[in-house]
Order: structure tokens, then C-alpha cells, then sequence
């Protein structure tokens, strides 16, 4: 998997850049704490975006974040990064030398998009030094966005989470050691009575992150909570926006990687649920740098929440005439293949596949041919010769086409003719006849 193909398109706000990508879904920059929104019909992310301290500039070691991009689409597939939407200098109140733009949020109401963001606040602040809550207003979800002069009175936490109810009440949520919720007057800037400890959840261990959505009747408060020595997912219900809660299960495992951190949101789109949420495949092992992933999440019929298993592949259908990124895949042979990254002093190059013998496959499931290709490229690069079949639905399923490159230290675009007419979606099965290794970056119909 190369760097992501980006595509400059002027808008009114700036630059956008145009991606498509599996899971991590941007790896073109370091994206955490992803709060996924449906607004005009499209999702939008807003995530916190990490960046390595310098000197002078930020904690080293430790989690940075100078300002905010926000990123859309409508398949879940070809995301729009539409740039830079708020900075730590354009926050008239806070602390602009802290790179504290810790997890946002991201909520319409009459026509306006409110952005909640904590940041530390400088000095002279009213509500103090230490996080404060703060809210940047602009006429369209991909901004740009004009922070309010002062935090919303009465916070002192991070990772605002709103809501607004079926009857137009609108909700606040954050963490300070404990989760707390509060209301907010219609104007969406104050707090409408004093914040309360929400009840009940774990006492022991670090919990935060709250983000909170209704299904049925039922509110779903999913938060990020060190059971052990890492976070994982948990969610607790409630027939009321400000519970008492009642915990319920898991929605995520710790992470495999070790990542320390997690953190969720949760959506419905175009008929189905999904989980966003965070790890460090990008930068592993350094976990304060981190990549945001999609995947989809069900219920079952009592209302609980299956817990939802980490995937490559990720969600969306991947158009056949684009480089499909066989390294995000759905399904592998238990022998024979590898995933490693392509170059591991530059990692935001991706990865590549790697087979070592004959058999190995890989499986990338929901491939869709809209017109009937001709051929089939794969990008190659391998010791000796490699000779892969492209299958449709099984590792032994329909044969469309056989792929022989010849050995290189560098990689080679290899093209060949496709034997049979596709269309529809499909399941793609890269499939290894050859013993010894070669590595496959990509493979494209056109």
C-alpha cells in the first residue's frame, strides 16, 4: 500500500485533498479520537490530529496537537480531507504554546455547526489554567470555523461529547476523572444548570471519552476505560440522557498493538451502524501517534452491542478501477504470507504483501466491477519470478486472469489480459503458484 493518490480541489474554505483508503482510513498524517457525523446526508470526521514535538514545540514524548482538519465522504470509501478547520493560535483563550487540541465534537442546529474542542486556557481565563471546553461555530460542516471568545462556563475536562434529544434538548458530556454530563441552553454556548457525576460506572482505572447516542429509547453511553493496563471500549445504557447508567458489556477488546489509547464514536448510515475509533498502525511503537479506522457494528435483538472485532479491510465497497490495497485484506491463507511495511523509515507509504510459497492467498471481499475490465495490473516486486491468479469469490473460484512478472529489486507495474467478463461485486482472491517470494503491493482492473 503506497501513499495515498491525492487530488487537489480548490473549495471555498481552502484546499481539499481527495483519498481513498481501507483501514487506517487517512494515512497521510497521524488522525486520533474520530467523531463520525451524518450531516446533509455525508459523514464527516472530525478527529484530533497528532504530530511529532519539536523542539520548543510541543511535549516530546507525549501526545501533540496543534489544531484540527475535518474529512468526508459519502461511500466511506474516497474521503476529502478539507484541511485545517481550527488552530490552537485562532482560540482567542487558550493557551497557544500547549499543542493540548485534544479530542472535538462536532453538532448542527439551526442552519450552524458547533465545533466542542478542550484545550488548556491561558492565563487570566475565568474558568482558570487547565482544560477548558470551547466552541467554534461556522455555516457548513466542513467549516472554516470562528472560536467563541471565552470556554463554556462551568467545564474543566476533555473529550466533549453533545447530543441534542428528541425534544430539542441538547446535552453536554466530557471527563475529568469521572464522566459528567450537564445540558445546554439553546444557544448552544452555556451550560442550563450545574454538571453532574454520571452513575454508574468503574471507580477504579482511567475512563474518558465519552460519547453518547440513542437508539430505540435507549441511550448508549460508550466511553474508552483502563481495565487493565490499556483502554478498552465499554458502553453502558440508560432510559435517560443523564442515566443512571447501567453497564452493560464490552464494545471493544484492548488493542493487539498495545495502543494505550482508544477512543469511539458511533453512527448510523444509510441503514447501518458503524464503530469509529482509533490505533497506532501507522507508528507503532511510538502510541502517541495514531490512525483512526472504521469498522461496522450490529446489535442484537435485545438491544446489546456486539463487540466489534479491529478489520483491514474496513467498510465501503472498493471500485475495481482503483489500486485495491490487497494488505487491508478480509482473509488469509494461515501459511505463506506476510504483511510488512513497504519502507519502515517511512511508513506512510503502507504496506505490501508478501508471499513466501505456493497456495498462500489473500482475500479482499466487496470489490465492484461497475464496468467490465480488460485487464488486471499488479504492482510486483520480488527475488525471483512470481506467477499470482486472480480468482472471484474463492481461493479456486473463477480464474480471470494469471499475473508472471519477472524478478526485480524495485517494483514493476504488470499488466495482463483478463480471460472472463466481470461485473457486479465480488470477493478478490490473489492467489501465489510460485515458491518463492515476491511481494504485491497493489492490483488494478481497467
Amino acid at each position: 500500500m503506497r501513499s495515498l493518490k491525492i487530488i487537489t480541489v480548490a473549495i471555498l474554505s481552502g484546499t481539499a485533498l481527495s483519498s481513498f483508503a481501507q483501514n487506517p482510513l487517512i494515512t497521510d498524517q497521524f488522525t486520533a479520537d474520530p467523531s463520525a457525523r451524518v450531516f446533509n446526508g455525508r459523514v464527516y470526521v472530525y478527529p484530533s490530529h497528532d504530530i511529532k514535538a519539536t523542539k520548543g514545540h510541543g511535549r516530546a514524548g507525549w501526545f501533540n496537537m496543534a489544531d484540527y482538519h475535518v474529512f468526508s465522504s459519502q461511500n466511506l470509501t474516497d474521503w476529502t480531507d478539507h484541511g485545517v478547520i481550527l488552530t490552537q493560535q485562532t482560540v482567542p483563550w487558550a493557551d497557544s504554546t500547549s499543542y493540548s487540541m485534544w479530542a472535538p465534537d462536532c453538532i448542527d442546529r439551526n442552519g450552524k455547526y458547533y465545533l466542542y474542542f478542550p484545550t488548556n486556557a491561558k492565563a487570566g481565563v475565568a474558568n482558570g489554567r487547565g482544560f477548558a471546553v470551547g466552541v467554534a461555530i461556522s455555516d457548513r460542516p466542513e467549516g472554516p470555523f470562528k472560536a467563541e471568545p471565552d470556554p463554556i462556563k462551568g467545564i474543566h475536562g476533555i473529550d466533549p461529547n453533545v447530543i441534542i434529544d428528541k425534544d430539542g434538548q441538547a446535552y453536554i458530556y466530557y471527563a475529568q476523572g469521572n464522566l459528567y454530563g450537564a445540558k445546554l441552553k439553546s444557544n448552544m454556548l452555556e451550560l442550563d444548570g450545574d454538571p453532574v457525576i454520571l452513575k454508574d460506572f468503574p471507580t477504579k482505572g482511567l475512563k474518558e471519552g465519552p460519547y453518547v447516542f440513542e437508539r430505540d429509547g435507549t441511550y448508549y453511553m460508550t466511553y474508552p476505560h483502563v481495565e487493565n493496563k490499556i483502554e478498552r471500549l465499554e458502553y453502558a445504557t440508560s432510559k435517560n440522557p443523564l442515566g443512571p447508567f447501567t453497564f452493560t458489556g464490552v464494545l471493544m477488546d484492548e488493542s493487539a498493538s498495545g495502543c494505550w489509547t482508544n477512543h469511539q464514536s458511533v453512527i448510523q448510515y444509510k441503514g447501518q451502524w458503524y464503530l469509529f475509533y482509533h490505533n497506532d498502525d501507522l507508528s507503532p511503537n511510538f502510541d502517541k501517534n495514531r490512525s483512526i479506522h472504521a469498522d461496522s457494528l450490529f446489535f442484537n435483538a435485545d438491544g446489546t452491542i456486539r463487540k466489534v472485532i479491529p478489520t483491514l479491510r474496513g467498510v465501503g465497497l472498493t471500485r475495481s478501477n482503483k489500486e485495491i490495497q490487497i494488505d487491508r485484506y478480509s482473509d488469509m491463507s494461515k501459511t505463506g504470507v506476510a504483511i510488512d511495511f513497504i519502507d519502515t523509515a517511512h511508513r506512510m507509504q503502507g504496506w505490501k504483501t508478501t508471499f513466501s510459497q505456493a497456495g498462500g492467498w489473500v482475500r479482499y471481499n466487496a470489490v465492484e466491477f461497475s464496468k467490465k475490465p480488460k485487464t488486471v495490473t499488479a504492482r510486483i516486486m520480488g527475488d525471483q519470478p512470481g506467477n499470482f491468479e486472480v480468482h472471484l469469490d474463492q481461493p479456486d473460484g473463477l480464474l480471470v486472469g494469471t499475473i508472471k512478472s519477472f524478478a526485480s529489486t524495485d517494483w514493476k507495474e504488470v499488466k495482463t489480459a483478463i480471460a472472463k467478463s466481470i461485473s457486479g461485486k465480488h470477493d478478490l482472491f490473489i492467489v501465489s503458484k510460485s515458491s518463492g517470494p515476491s511481494a504485491v503491493d497493489w492490483v488494478k482492473f481497467e
